[in-house]
């Protein structure tokens, strides 16, 4: 499903209706809150770094932060209640069944980090995907990075999420995939709702994400600020219960419950005044780029 989202202008899940919980198409109950996303300006990239705080949560919500067209990272809250942190890669071909792509095309792993599960996934498209026990809160800041290098044919991509309370970056898994060279294209971020049992259109989720950064392979860091507010088309999504808007430094996406939407949907936004430049501990100063040179 999140596969689709990136095709069709990046798309979105299950519900008894209530009242005011409509679905797109008017036809059918709503089964699942909209998902909303932002699709962030940026360039190509070989580094995404972005924070997010979670403001409201419930079972079965994915706040995803560092999102591109090849693969996504983020933290849920699962169905029961666990905090997890969750970074995927998509195989380079079609279908949704994990076993039917051949050992060739399927995404290789490069590095496994401690302590986290590996297994393919299907259902989405199909690919490689890294789940860790992360116990993070509503209320907290969490610190996102995703680096992608080039080698050759294929693409190389690693996910890092900060331990505040090691004090420390922790490296998840690199993954690598066919994808023509390519880096980090269409950067975006989303909140899901994926319980979908009839009662989860009326339980609000919402998060910030703020001070985010790009770093061009052959260019200096730069702030991304703008993004462009954008939603599931699913025919069985709540239809109106969700917004979005400029948030100190950054955005807010929220879905479900008693949202109203103040947003119009594919407005483009602009983030007010926020950090003059990236953060100095980020994990790509460890490493070569790209282009060859340090990541700084």
């Amino acid at each position: 499903m999140r596969r689709l989202w990136l095709w069709a202008v990046l798309c979105g899940g299950w519900a008894v209706l209530t009242p005011a919980a409509e679905s797109i198409g008017g036809k059918v109950p709503a089964r699942a809150a909209r998902s909303v996303h932002l699709q962030w300006n940026a360039t190509e990239s070989e580094t995404f770094y972005l924070e997010a705080t979670v403001e409201q949560s419930t079972a079965g919500s994915y706040f995803m932060a560092c999102g591109w067209s090849g693969g996504y990272f983020g933290i849920q809250e699962t169905s029961a209640g666990k905090k997890v942190a969750i970074f995927s890669v998509w195989d380079p071909t079609k279908g949704d069944d994990p076993k039917a792509v051949t050992p060739e095309q399927r995404v290789e792993l490069l590095y496994e980090g401690a302590d986290v599960r590996i297994k393919r996934f299907g259902g989405e498209g199909t690919g490689g995907q890294c789940m860790a026990d992360f116990p993070w809160s509503v209320g907290e800041k969490h610190r996102f990075f995703v680096r992608a290098e080039a080698q050759g044919e294929k693409t190389a991509y690693s996910g890092w999420i900060y331990d505040a309370k090691a004090g420390a970056w922790r490296q998840l898994v690199t993954f690598r995939t066919r994808a023509g060279g390519k880096l980090l294209r269409g950067l975006y971020s989303f909140v899901e709702d994926f319980r979908r049992d009839t009662r989860s259109v009326d339980d609000v989720r919402r998060a910030r994400f703020f001070n985010a950064w790009a770093k061009p392979t052959d260019g200096a860091w730069q702030a991304v600020t703008q993004a462009k507010f954008t939603a599931s088309r699913a025919e069985w999504e709540a239809k109106d219960n969700i917004n979005a808007g400029p948030a100190e430094g950054g955005f807010f996406l929220a879905t479900g419950g008693e949202t109203k939407r103040e947003m119009e949907l594919t407005a483009s936004m602009k983030a007010g005044a926020g950090a003059t430049k990236a953060p100095g501990d980020l994990p790509a100063e460890m490493f070569t780029s790209s282009a060859g040179a340090a990541a700084k």
